[in-house]
């Protein structure tokens, strides 16, 4: 007769949480001009025109002629946010991994996915004037999807409009463009034959299949949560100084609930704002 002695075996337990897949770091805050701590509750961000050609003189002794020049301020309001996340007091000694540090690693990058949230509306959507007017992205800097994905064509408009309007490197106050990109865009860039030619073949993107880094003038920055009202999806490309980014505050915290069951509660809060300062250094590109 065969013994069995499968109440004796071992189970290892793991040791280690592993996280899912996520973006855990902002994405815009380093792309976009940080006006670093803020108190209050909004900051305000001063912008200064451009005046005329000068005119020529052709009157001697003639009264003076003076030039306009625009002058505004943009408000960003500082938004307050919160998130907690519970670790049962009972739960603690059964589990060898202590889940505490990557909670609050989870909160964190949940954190700066807000901020890239908050940054990307303030460039595409309205802008507050110091009056109470909302300022929206004019026409002429929006490419319109036109029943079709993301093309050569509105990357090559794109980069027409901000060399129109002076923001890019050949300015003379030279802008850093970037622009961002999802899944669905890399899918259309991989499939058109006219930027997978042999001339684009020593491309990072054709040899390793991503946009990450510098092409066609435009840093390309991954991001997923772009815009998508019934299927057409916005990408948004803009130059540094076009939006202004702010942090009130962050704070994030490790404590035991009594009112709770002595529960761990593990919490991370925060405030931020952000506003378009330049309508001419950002430009929406629509496509489906």
């Amino acid at each position: 007769m065969t013994a069995t002695i499968t109440q004796a075996f071992v189970q290892q337990f793991d040791t280690t949480i592993r996280t899912q897949a996520q973006q855990k770091t902002s994405r815009f805050e380093s792309r976009v001009t940080d006006r670093g701590s803020i108190t209050g509750e909004s900051f305000t961000a001063n912008k200064l025109g451009m005046v005329e050609d000068t005119p020529e003189n052709n009157v001697r002794h003639g009264d003076t002629q003076w030039s306009e020049i625009a002058h505004a301020t943009r408000v960003a309001l500082m938004r307050d946010f919160y998130q907690a996340l519970p670790v049962d007091r009972a739960d603690e000694p059964k589990v060898l991994a202590n889940p505490t540090g990557d909670y609050m690693s989870s909160l964190l990058a949940a954190w700066n996915r807000r901020k890239d949230a908050i940054i990307y509306a303030a460039g595409l959507g309205n802008s507050q004037t110091k009056e109470g007017d909302q300022i929206a992205l004019p026409a002429g800097q929006k490419i319109v999807a036109g029943g079709t994905g993301f093309t050569k064509a509105k990357l090559i408009t794109a980069k027409k409009i901000f060399r129109a309007n002076e923001c890019d490197s050949e300015a003379d106050d030279p802008q850093e463009l970037y622009i961002t990109y999802t899944s669905e865009m890399l899918e259309d860039i991989l499939a058109d034959a006219t930027l997978t030619s042999a001339d684009f073949m020593a491309v990072k993107m054709l040899q390793e299949g991503n946009l990450a880094g510098k092409w066609m003038g435009f840093n390309w920055v991954p991001y997923e949560k772009v815009n998508n009202v019934g299927g057409t999806y916005s990408a948004m490309a803009w130059a540094k100084k076009a939006i202004h980014f702010g942090t009130g505050f962050f704070e994030g915290k490790s404590q035991r609930r009594g009112d709770k069951k002595d529960t761990m509660q593990v919490s991370a809060a925060g405030s931020v704002g952000a506003v378009r300062v330049w309508e001419d250094a950002v430009v929406q590109i629509d496509f489906v």
